[in-house]
Order: C-alpha cells, then sequence, then structure tokens
C-alpha cells in the first residue's frame, strides 16, 4: 500500500536529514485523515463478536487488528504533526513508530490477502482516533490517553488473542501478532518517557495528574485486567498499576 511505503520513506528521510519542521506552520484540524473508502466505520457496538472457530472468525479478528494498526499509523503521525514543537528525539521515536505500525499492516494485510480477504472487506470503527482529536490540545494529555491508555490495551488483551489462535494451530496468526506484541511494548515504553517527560517540565506528579486525565476523559476508571509484566516492562510504575487495579473495584 501506498501509505506503508510513504511512511517508511518519511522516517528515512527524517533519519538522513532530509527534513526540516516549520515550527510556525498554521496547523489544520485533520478530523478525518487520509484511509481508503472502505472498511466502512460504524459504531463499535454493531460489530459482531467473532471466534476463532472459524476462518471467516479469524478473518475478521485478522481485520480487526489490521484496522488497529492501519489507525494507529495515523496516529502516530499526528503525534509529529501536532507537537512539532516537541525534541527532534520526539520526531524520530513516533516516526519510527509510525513506520512500525506499517510493517504491522501489512503483515495483517498480507494474511487476510492469502485468506482470500483484504482490509476493507469487513465494517470498522473510529474509536481511536476519536481520542486523538480529543486531545489534540495538549501533547501530554496525547502521551497521557493514546499511548498509555488506548495502546497499553493492546498489551493487556493479545496475549490471550494470540492463545485462541495457537488453540486452532493458526501458526502464521500467532507469529503476526507476537511480533506486534513485542513492538508495542516499545511504543508503550515511548509514550511513557515523553509523559513523564512533559509532567517534569511542568512539575505535575505524574500518576496524580494520570487519574485526573482518566477521570475527565474515560469517566475515572480504566478497563482491566492489566498485564503486569508487559505493562512494567514498558516503563509503567508497580504502584499507579496497584492505584489501577483498585479503581476497579
Amino acid at each position: 500500500m501506498r501509505k506503508c511505503e510513504a511512511v517508511r520513506s518519511l522516517f528515512d528521510d527524517w533519519r538522513q536529514g532530509g527534513l526540516a519542521r516549520d515550527v510556525d506552520y498554521q496547523l489544520l484540524p485533520v478530523d478525518d485523515p487520509g484511509r481508503p473508502e472502505k472498511p466502512v466505520l460504524v459504531d463499535p457496538r454493531q460489530l459482531a463478536r467473532r471466534s476463532t472457530a472459524t476462518e471467516e472468525g479469524r478473518i475478521h479478528l485478522l481485520h480487526a487488528f489490521a484496522h488497529i494498526e492501519f489507525c494507529a499509523i495515523n496516529i502516530a503521525l499526528d503525534a509529529v504533526y501536532r507537537f512539532r514543537q516537541m525534541p527532534d528525539q520526539y520526531v524520530s521515536d513516533w516516526l519510527l513508530v509510525a513506520s512500525e505500525e506499517a510493517k504491522h499492516f501489512q503483515l495483517l494485510n498480507d494474511s487476510l490477502r492469502q485468506r482470500g480477504s483484504y482490509y476493507g472487506s469487513c465494517e470498522a470503527h473510529s474509536g481511536l482516533w476519536d481520542m486523538v482529536c480529543k486531545t489534540r490540545h495538549d501533547v501530554l494529555h496525547r502521551m497521557a490517553l493514546v499511548p498509555r491508555v488506548m495502546e497499553a490495551r493492546g498489551l493487556d488483551v493479545t496475549p490471550a488473542m494470540i492463545k485462541r489462535f495457537n488453540q486452532v494451530a493458526d501458526t502464521e496468526a500467532v507469529d503476526i501478532l507476537k511480533v506486534i506484541y513485542a513492538d508495542e511494548v516499545g511504543h508503550v515504553r515511548i509514550g511513557n518517557h515523553w509523559y513523564r517527560q512533559l509532567c517534569e517540565q511542568r512539575q505535575f506528579e505524574p500518576a496524580s495528574t494520570f487519574q485526573t486525565l482518566i477521570n475527565e476523559y474515560l469517566g475515572g476508571k480504566l478497563r482491566g485486567p492489566f498485564n503486569w509484566e508487559a505493562r512494567l516492562e514498558a516503563g509503567f510504575e508497580a504502584g499507579e498499576l496497584e492505584a489501577l487495579e483498585l479503581s476497579q473495584d
């Protein structure tokens, strides 16, 4: 897909010093980022739950992952485009994330095609991008609510999905999801790093600030259970994970 190729070229050009940023550029809202006509986007509640027990169900599940990865490309690019006052390392980090999300998308789309399907064949939803729009005014809010909440949720649920594909001996899907899972730990770690940097700059206490933002955007609770091993590896602290679990009660 041309988008994936363009992302890789963008990352390579940046690493080679071929790009410069205009910090005074008048930003556009980008309410509807570049994407193909399909998949049709619907309310998440309208999407049917699918099982790994049938090939059709596995296609729907892999399509859902492909849509997440496609959206994640735009999310990472928006983090660079939107917050161009951030340091060069921030740009490097999020362009790396964009390039890895593009890799994930291509792996999933290739698998869908081998199964007689393609990205766009199933319905999807826009929930991930909605949070991008809500946090476009503040990079600290973005780092807190997207990598530390939405992407970190992937660390919680992907191991169980890998187990489900393992149970039906779908080794191709298992291998792809393992690649995604390993990379996503790094993506969440990047989000944690910049969140803490921004809290330090503003003299905010990270844990209490995070809870305040959860209250503001998510009604005070995150969905659990939490994958402690992966979240700790990705830069969460044990104390804040304990607090998140207590909030489940």
